[in-house]
């Protein structure tokens, strides 16, 4: 009887090959230095109506605080100075800066 040991160098590239297939048609989106285009929530959108989102924060009815804002809300995640920024509570999508929600919580300092 022959003793087979295993070729641990073969079984490394293998697994090395099936994972370098399935991460092929990520790798664009992850190393290409660009990001994918985010859609912008409307006031019409159902969750964005049932929050009252208003583009134009001025415009938004039940908004007590005059300073709150989007771009001041700890759910935006945008980069200060952009007119336009993703919002955790829209999943993602993007919210004017100068917008406003019922969800608006101040940012911490």
């Amino acid at each position: 009887m022959s003793s087979h040991t295993p070729d641990n160098n073969r079984r490394r590239f293998i697994k090395l090959t099936a994972a370098s297939l399935v991460a092929a048609p990520f790798a664009e989106v992850l190393l290409g230095g660009t990001a994918l285009a985010a859609d912008m929530v409307t006031e019409t959108d159902p969750m964005a109506a049932a929050l009252g989102y208003k583009a134009d924060a001025t415009k938004a009815d039940k908004r007590t605080d005059t300073t709150a804002l989007c771009s001041n809300c700890t759910h935006y995640t945008g980069k200060p100075g952009e007119a336009n920024g993703p919002c955790a509570i829209f999943q993602g999508k993007l919210v004017s800066a100068n917008g406003w929600c019922s969800a608006w919580l101040k940012k911490a300092a």
